[in-house]
């Protein structure tokens, strides 16, 4: 294990925290202070290709900037989605926490995600690998970059009203 990256700058335990609180907000359908979270010039993506990360030319599920993800969750809050009327219940387990790569200001990490989701009485359960670009700012850790990788991408193309 000589060869996994030192965590001089922030500790695995903070960051898994913080992700650990990034899903809660989602779960509790706090989606203002979730887009708190987030720092200038990052991507919330759900891509539909399994491997490759030039999502700006491939097919995605979601390809949020800043300005797309303010749209989603305004869409999400007021119900003016027909997947978000009414809103799913989700639990997120999130766990499998690695830390790829680490300098300065930046932290890349991966963690293994289960969300299942509540509606109509009906359950569904989505299994995810998500990959964050976590930035190190004075005022603590901002997410710049999510990536999440559902395993059954391809069948997703339905209506999700959440955000993963």
């Amino acid at each position: 294990m000589k060869d996994l990256p030192a965590t001089q700058t922030v500790p695995l335990q903070a960051v898994t925290e913080y992700l650990w609180a990034e899903a809660d907000m989602l779960d509790a359908r706090d989606y203002d202070r979730w887009l708190g979270l987030w720092a200038e010039g990052g991507h919330y993506v759900i891509p539909v290709e399994k491997e490759g990360d030039d999502f700006a030319n491939q097919l995605n599920i979601a390809y949020d900037d800043a300005t797309m993800r303010e749209m989603r969750v305004r869409r999400l809050q007021g119900g003016f989605s027909i997947s978000a009327a009414p809103p799913a219940e989700s639990v997120r387990t999130l766990s499998r926490f690695v830390m790829e790569e680490v300098d300065e200001t930046t932290l890349k990490v991966r963690a293994a995600q289960h969300v299942v989701e509540d509606k109509f009485g009906r359950q569904r359960v989505f299994a995810a690998n998500v990959e964050w670009v976590l930035k190190v700012t004075d005022e603590g850790l901002m997410i710049r970059d999510k990536v999440i990788r559902l395993l059954n991408s391809d069948g997703m193309l339905t209506s999700i009203s959440y955000l993963f």
